[in-house]
């Protein structure tokens, strides 16, 4: 009984961590921020089906699909949005099954350390200009939460969590994030910052509301390459958590299994009117501060995400967490995640006094840290998903240096 309830605190934890970026997302592109939830909840469930609960992995709201679905939105309505959202799950599907039919020697070739490990910085790296802006109290542009005030509650969250995690015993050192949240938002609510009038003028209860999605072949269309993205971010991340928990999900229960149940989730978020789904790094930097890498931990996220997508009060209590608490324990976050990437170079001992190494290493990080994008037309890649592309033709392309690479650069990740 005392492990099981270990687990479920551990597992609201995740939920905690997971919950900004999860409704950010929807709260940009006007959709319902409770299928975010649902959406989440139950794909991260289909994964976990497909992948036989073999990989503690929790799904919560791409980014990638941001631009996309404001214009979507704008061009042809949110039900056929919803449509072109469900059809962008295929592309997983697709890439599941060349993984399938080539096997894993194809993606050894395709993504070695010298690839992954930077990609893997980028994705902690690239978001570090949000999350101070987070601490700092500013989003979208504007001063939201008083510049001191701001400072003052990232610096006791992020005391907190790195308190309870480095000093804290026993089962309390098991929520290091949940108890940064905590202690911030108590402190947060004696400052005035959260809005209590809207918490009591929330409904307990409030079901969901549900739009039918219409069949739009050009919204489709517009959507499917944008998956291309989250695609290679999923196997980045992927990879990420193998290297966190020790294990090779890559070959059990095999990257082609990882990639169906994600674009199952994919799939389902869209037909309710959820923003698509991906994994998340802020989850893999908690594994990596708690050491807690049973899936079952995102079983219970997962149903209390469920559960709170149908509890009006419980999801205004979660909106009305301040940016500055948020951020403060993002900071800590997504630098664990630049630090995976680093170790992922440093233990398959790649080699950046070769030529090709470095220069693959560095273009990585300098356009994925300095945001560059590509755009032609409406589909623009950026970020995570442009890098992975730069990375992988900077590998296949630039000819192998015979004095530097070798067995060093060819080990499995």
């Amino acid at each position: 009984m005392f492990s099981e309830i270990k687990q479920l605190l551990s597992g609201a934890q995740i939920l905690f961590v997971a919950f900004g970026a999860l409704v950010l997302v929807p709260l940009l592109t006007g959709l319902n921020p409770a299928m975010a939830l649902l959406g989440a909840g139950v794909g991260t469930l289909m994964f976990q089906l497909v992948t036989r609960r073999q990989v503690p992995i929790f799904l919560g709201s791409s980014f990638a699909f941001i631009g996309p679905i404001i214009f979507s939105m704008q061009t042809w309505g949110q039900a056929a949005t919803q449509f072109g959202l469900f059809f962008a799950g295929f592309m997983y599907f697709i890439i599941a099954g060349l993984i399938k039919w080539r096997g894993m020697g194809f993606i050894h070739k395709l993504l070695p350390p010298v690839v992954i490990g930077p990609v893997i910085m980028v994705i902690g790296l690239s978001v570090a200009v949000a999350a101070s802006g987070m601490a700092m109290g500013q989003g979208g542009g504007k001063q939201l939460v008083p510049y001191n005030v701001s400072l003052f509650l990232a610096a006791l969250s992020l005391a907190t969590t790195i308190a309870v995690s480095v000093f804290a015993g026993g089962m309390l050192r098991l929520v290091p994030i949940l108890s940064g949240v905590i202690v911030g938002y108590i402190a947060a609510v004696f400052l005035g910052v959260v809005d209590l009038a809207a918490i009591a003028a929330a409904p307990w209860l409030a079901k969901p509301h549900f739009v039918t999605p219409e069949v739009n072949w050009a919204a489709a269309l517009f959507m499917l390459p944008v998956a291309i993205a989250p695609t290679i971010e999923h196997i980045g991340a992927v990879m990420a958590v193998g290297k966190v928990t020790g294990q090779d999900y890559m070959q059990k229960p095999g990257l082609h299994r990882t990639l169906a149940g994600d674009g199952l989730g994919v799939c389902f978020a869209g037909l309710i009117g959820g923003p698509p789904i991906t994994t998340y790094s802020e989850v893999t930097g908690a594994l990596m501060i708690t050491r807690n890498f049973n899936p079952v931990i995102m079983t219970y996220a997962a149903v209390l995400a469920v559960i709170l997508a149908f509890f009006g009060k419980f999801n205004a209590i979660l909106v009305s967490i301040p940016l500055p608490v948020m951020g403060g324990i993002m900071v800590l976050l997504f630098g664990t995640i630049a630090s995976i990437g680093l170790k992922t170079l440093i233990d398959s001992k790649v080699d950046l006094m070769s030529p090709r190494n470095l220069v693959i290493v560095s273009v990585v990080l300098t356009c994925g840290i300095g945001g560059l994008m590509v755009q032609v037309g409406n589909f623009n890649l950026a970020g995570v998903g442009l890098v992975s592309v730069l990375a992988i033709a900077l590998n296949l392309l630039l000819p192998k240096d015979q004095h530097h690479d070798g067995i060093v650069e060819g080990q499995d990740v």
